[in-house]
């Protein structure tokens, strides 16, 4: 499973005061190359050939993407990495469509199509917003209650100047037991402008996840004051 911070908003983050409370982010490392149609496998079988997608490759490339294209704006190392890496959500999403044809697609899959979906539309691809929002949806319609699916698309809301839909799922991906949805709770109320609140899920994310050492200067420059949370513009 792949595992993404679950930081996906799209906003910046602005410190009032001490600048050295939070580092500030770092241009991302160049975008590797992948080759998409490694994705597409053929297995000889006494039946004959069978087709197949080479998921662990997929969860790659996804990841690969999320490293730069994860929130707004992506940052690439340049102009050239960020057109490869549309190019690849262009061809990775027409890949997933065609999986996804029929009244039962895989769960998993959708939840893929739903990340890939999400990062085209912070790089601003035609179309990926909404192709995010049926994945998920279908994601959900025939799982309600499915952990990662709640969260990844409360993240995706909250990153689509959408906070207050996001809430219920990221609720729900925390009563699952999943320590991030704190952290993307605590984030929502703060662009909520709900100090408290935020302050209250972001405590109850460093208490499950005590390795994450910066959540502590985050929380402390909240009470300070020192930090706000906005939407980033276009």
């Amino acid at each position: 499973m792949i595992r993404f911070l679950p930081s996906g908003f799209r906003v910046r983050l602005f410190l009032l005061a001490c600048s050295s409370l939070i580092p500030l982010p770092v241009l991302a490392a160049a975008y590797a190359a992948y080759d998409p149609q490694r994705l597409l496998t053929t297995t000889e079988t006494p039946a004959g050939k069978k087709h197949g997608l080479d998921v662990a490759y997929l969860d790659r490339m996804l990841g690969a993407l999320a490293s730069h294209a994860r929130n707004y704006p992506p940052q690439f190392d340049s102009p050239q990495d960020r057109q490869r890496a549309v190019q690849d959500v262009k061809v990775l999403a027409g890949m997933l469509d065609a999986l996804l044809i029929g009244p039962t697609p895989h769960p998993e899959l959708l939840l893929r199509a739903g990340l890939l979906n999400g990062m085209g539309h912070n790089l601003d691809i035609p179309g990926c917003a909404d192709k995010a929002a049926a994945a998920f949806g279908r994601l959900l319609q025939a799982d309600p209650a499915h952990a990662r699916g709640n969260l990844y698309y409360g993240n995706f809301l909250a990153g689509s100047a959408r906070p207050r839909q996001a809430l219920p799922h990221l609720e729900m991906a925390a009563a699952a037991g999943l320590p991030e949805a704190s952290y993307s709770l605590g984030m929502t109320w703060l662009s909520l402008g709900d100090r408290q609140k935020a302050i209250e899920h972001l405590t109850a994310y460093q208490q499950r996840s005590p390795s994450d050492t910066a959540v502590g200067r985050l929380i402390e420059g909240i009470r300070n004051g020192k930090v706000e949370l906005k939407q980033a513009g276009r």
